[in-house]
């Protein structure tokens, strides 16, 4: 088959694809923008692409049998203009990693490492065991609000449930109670849950059913001390509301993973938003990278050949089907 890994994004999962693959095939890298007659024919004559981005500005697609985005999120395809026989998958394995940098942040608010080394440094015992001072909180005291219950969300259940946390959950279908999960909440209720827990984690992708599903009511909602965490996409969150509320002290503060503004074209280095979230002392930003490690890569690497090696014998068994 002729496979086609298209743009940066996907092109950083080619480093040793092919020998995943079980079969021979012509594996080709083009870039995000196709001006060559020849790049235009190779991505239109695809059988298999592997992208994040297919909409009107791209060639039209007539033979394509597998569409493979290599992350979860495809809200960049315009699934309209693929042609009815292709099939569409995309990828997890992402989970551990945003796992870990939630608990990692929220971790920094109870564990003061670097500011105690830095006192050390310069002979201040102020966290010395014994002394009022240095007495620390701990993050099995606070509660914490899951909005989304996919693969994220019952990673961070879990997760979180060994820190001591109670859990509760915030989702579109029913999450049984267990030894994990105090509590569920259906969407139409999630007020409920926002005034009652400490930490808001958004897991949502973005749909035209998610597109600021969290605005100024539920930061309303929230306690003033509450910590909001986003891990989804950044359009599921109002950005003015999301700015307003930390800018008015509405809640305590954020750590935002996910954003308004990204890299294109150009402009290679904006802001990540229109509004200037920078200028706060109470949100900790980050660039998108809270899922982007070493082990996310081969996970997802390990899914798509898997999907390819079943397409090129003709077994239709394929994982993680979006679209078909």
């Amino acid at each position: 088959m002729n496979i086609v890994f298209h743009g940066k994004n996907a092109q950083t999962f080619f480093s040793n694809f092919e020998s995943l693959l079980e079969d021979d095939h012509t594996i080709k890298l083009l870039p995000d923008t196709l001006e060559s007659e020849e790049d235009i024919a190779c991505y239109a004559g695809a059988d298999v692409i592997v992208g994040v981005k297919h909409d009107s500005s791209l060639p039209t697609l007539t033979k394509t049998k597998l569409f493979h985005v290599p992350g979860a999120g495809y809200d960049g395809l315009d699934l309209s203009l693929l042609p009815s026989t292709t099939t569409v998958c995309n990828c997890f394995g992402h989970e551990q990693a945003i796992v870990e940098y939630i608990i990692s942040a929220l971790l920094l608010r109870h564990v003061p490492l670097a500011d105690a080394d830095k006192k050390l440094r310069h002979g201040d015992w102020e966290y010395w065991a014994g002394g009022a001072s240095g007495l620390r909180t701990e993050l099995s005291s606070e509660s914490i609000g899951i909005i989304g219950f996919g693969h994220i969300g019952k990673e961070l259940a879990s997760r979180a449930h060994a820190f001591g946390m109670d859990v509760s959950i915030a989702n579109r279908s029913i999450v049984e109670a267990s030894n994990q999960i105090k509590k569920y909440y259906a969407f139409d209720d999630l007020s409920s849950m926002l005034k009652d827990v400490d930490i808001v984690v958004n897991t949502l992708p973005l749909s035209k059913d998610t597109e600021g599903f969290i605005g100024q009511k539920e930061f309303k909602d929230m306690k003033r001390s509450a910590v909001f965490v986003n891990v989804g996409r950044g359009r599921v969150v109002d950005e003015k509301a999301l700015f307003d509320a930390l800018n008015e002290s509405r809640i305590a503060s954020a750590v935002i993973d996910t954003w308004y503004v990204y890299p294109a074209g150009s402009e290679s280095n904006p802001l990540p938003a229109s509004l200037p979230f920078h200028e706060l002392d109470n949100v900790i930003m980050t660039p998108h990278m809270s899922g982007w490690t070493h082990g996310t890569v081969k996970r997802r690497q390990l899914t798509m050949a898997r999907n390819i090696n079943k397409l090129s014998k003709g077994d239709g068994d394929l994982v993680n089907i979006v679209s078909t």
